[in-house]
């Protein structure tokens, strides 16, 4: 897969420290992401690539060093300007996250009612929408637990894309799914991606996805407690002079699961 054009930068990670109390799972990672880049954060069980994440869309804050969305600080910004610019991102959490006593239709609403002023019809008509473009016209009056795990993360998804984010963050978006359907998840991305432009940061352990979609990866690594490698994935692969870069890539199945990084 080729690299898309040099553009402006969407995210800067500077510097950054993630720690549970005494215990540091990551120090001193620094790295950038493309506009309109699929970039992928990667590495075994709980290496801290979920830990990165949350601490990237300010779930958690750093112990030390910046986060930057467009050049504008994210880590150290007033409340109003946080909030501002969280509206600029949406996430896929991990299983989807929806709320279960709300149908589709109410979990995809949400953010449109708590960040615009658009009128119920307005609201409704940008639902349809977004179901629309994961592939789940007519299910909005289905509940989460009607659907599939695999529909569950396309709902999941059709609310991250509610705002119309600049920037999509995924987390293992494949956990739990069987390869067809992690396949058709990742044809998904491939979509979104293709027809809004939109900068994709996914957080996972999955070679197939890796190779199929990443135009870039970071790979974490728990001993060294931050990156070991950057860049085209199928080129470290090949040529990376660190054994466990190419170990890591060369395996032949993806079965490190993701447990490990709930707790790290």
């Amino acid at each position: 897969m080729n690299e898309p054009a040099p553009s402006a930068t969407a995210i800067e990670v500077e510097g950054l420290q993630c720690r549970y109390g005494d215990r540091v799972v990551l120090e001193n990672v620094s790295f950038a992401v493309k506009r309109g880049e699929i970039f992928f954060i990667i590495g075994g069980n709980g290496c801290g690539k979920s830990t990165l994440l949350r601490h990237m869309i300010g779930l958690r804050q750093p112990a030390r060093g910046t986060v930057r969305y467009a050049g504008r600080d994210f880590t150290h910004a007033s409340a109003d300007g946080r909030q501002a610019l969280l509206r600029t991102f949406g996430v896929l959490y991990q299983g989807g996250a929806l709320w279960s006593s709300m149908t589709l239709q109410e979990n995809v609403a949400l953010p449109l009612e708590l960040y615009t002023d658009l009128t119920s019809k307005q609201r409704i008509e940008v639902v349809n929408l977004k179901l629309a473009q994961v592939g789940l016209a007519g299910y909005n009056d289905y509940f989460p637990g009607e659907l599939s795990g695999g529909m569950q993360r396309r709902a999941g998804l059709a609310r991250a894309l509610a705002l119309d984010p600049a920037i999509v963050f995924f987390d293992e978006p494949s956990a739990g799914l069987d390869p067809i359907t992690s396949l058709k998840l990742d044809e998904l991305i491939r979509q979104i991606h293709a027809t809004l432009g939109t900068t994709i940061v996914v957080v996972s352990h999955e070679l197939p996805s890796i190779f199929d979609l990443a135009h870039r990866v970071v790979l974490i690594d728990r001993d060294a407690r931050g990156i070991i490698a950057e860049g085209d994935p199928r080129v470290l692969r090949d040529t990376s002079p660190n054994p466990r870069v190419r170990e890591f890539l060369n395996r032949r199945s993806s079965m490190d699961g993701a447990e490990g990084d709930q707790k790290a």
